[in-house]
């Protein structure tokens, strides 16, 4: 009996170990860019998912029992983010559930919005043994070139015809070089230091991390790319294509991807570039030069196996863009209301403010069906260059730099 007592007494002590060793490492995922990575789309446009069969399951799955947004059960996130200067920064952390899209003025309170982050946790939650922690940081208006220029890409310099230009207008050219130098990789900055932050104490965040099995940086999603998109000085005009020059955003992407991997001493972390698709898939030859800058480290074989590029535009929605166009009708015709011109309908400028207000009622109601209208409503919650601010654009992107990011790892 004394034998037994002791073997019962030693399997007793082993179990505290036997737990520990079957702990699982937390995997952390690393989401940034700028305001489509914040994410625009409000969660009062989740109901038009379900309106069509093919994504009425993701909405079940974005959805907890009593209807209302799910919350993951193994996935935590800290989100920084705030608007225009750095020093309104603030973090929100949590369970991963809606809300962690774009902020308000207080950018540690949730904002009733959804990004990307979203079904890219609830993905993760469903395909991951163990817990994860997503470290989000985004801020809005934010360009490559600029404030997210990684530090092998050098600093940053005007070309000959910007330095013109500003001399035209009478700029001190020191002072806009001491200017765009400060500003140079600030955002970078904030992003690198927050992820070092973060994961200086894991469990401030994440309840569930075990300090004894660690955690492993399983992934990088980079979704931006406006700002660069329309920045017509720092990328001019290719006088042989007629179309604008995007190489040097390329260069920049891979100059990152090298950059924040060595910053957070992660050599081989999958990286996902979530291609820009605002205008969809026929969107204009300027556009689509974009996307291919993009996409091209992707491509580069040093990257092979572990940059992945993901088009978001077939995920733009194609039939709120079209009502959206019919709105900028309206819009337009609000304006010329107000125009007494022979080529408006107010030619005579007889037309009070009710007679304005009828008329463009009656426009509107021809223009825009009442089925139109209410799609909107259900599906629409912002501008186009944030996809509408529509929960279903943003699920799908989601999800695609879940699977992306899982293939790399091997687990889908």
């Amino acid at each position: 009996m004394k034998t037994l007592f002791h073997l019962f007494v030693s399997l007793i002590l082993l179990l505290p170990l036997t737990a520990s060793a079957q702990s699982k490492k937390l995997k952390v995922f690393i989401l940034a860019g700028q305001s489509n990575m914040e994410g625009h789309a409000r969660v009062e446009t989740f109901d038009y998912i379900g309106d069509d069969p093919a994504t009425a399951p993701l909405l079940k799955q974005m959805r907890g029992p009593d209807g209302t947004p799910a919350v993951a059960d193994h996935v935590w996130i800290s989100y920084l983010t705030g608007h225009y200067e750095g020093k309104a920064n603030g973090e929100g952390t949590g369970k991963l559930t809606a809300g962690y899209g774009a902020r308000g003025s207080n950018p540690t309170q949730d904002g009733g919005k959804i990004g990307p982050e979203f079904m890219f946790g609830l993905t993760m939650d469903s395909e991951l043994n163990e817990p994860v922690l997503l470290i989000k940081t985004a801020w809005g208006g934010r360009s490559l070139s600029t404030q997210f220029r990684p530090p092998s890409a050098g600093p940053y310099e005007f070309s000959d015809a910007q330095i013109e230009q500003m001399k035209k207008q009478g700029k001190d050219i020191a002072a806009e070089n001491a200017a765009k130098a400060e500003e140079s990789g600030r955002f970078y900055k904030y992003m690198v230091d927050h992820v070092k932050s973060v994961l200086a104490d894991p469990k401030r965040v994440c309840p569930d991390y075990d300090p004894a099995a660690g955690y492993e940086i399983a992934g990088f999603v980079w979704f931006q790319g406006f700002n660069d998109l329309v920045d017509s000085n720092t990328y001019p005009i290719n006088p042989d294509t007629k179309i604008r020059d995007y190489s040097k955003y390329s260069e920049w992407m891979a100059d990152f991807i090298r950059d924040v991997r060595k910053d957070l001493d992660a050599p081989k972390m999958p990286f996902v570039i979530g291609v820009l698709g605002v205008g969809g898939v026929e969107a204009n030859e300027s556009t689509v030069a974009f996307r291919e800058a993009m996409a091209a480290p992707a491509a580069m074989p040093e990257f092979k196996g572990n940059v992945m590029a993901v088009e978001t535009a077939p995920f733009w929605p194609d039939e709120l863009d079209a009502i959206d166009k019919k709105r900028g009708q309206v819009k337009q015709m609000r304006h010329l209301l107000k125009v007494k011109n022979k080529n408006t309908p107010n030619k005579d400028g007889t037309m009070d403010k009710a007679a304005q207000e009828a008329y463009l009622k009656k426009y509107e109601a021809e223009l825009i069906s009442s089925e139109e209208a209410t799609m909107w409503k259900r599906g629409a919650s912002n501008a186009g260059y944030h996809y509408m601010g529509c929960a279903k654009t943003f699920a799908l992107m989601g999800k695609a730099f879940a699977e992306a990011n899982l293939k790399m790892l091997g687990v889908k």
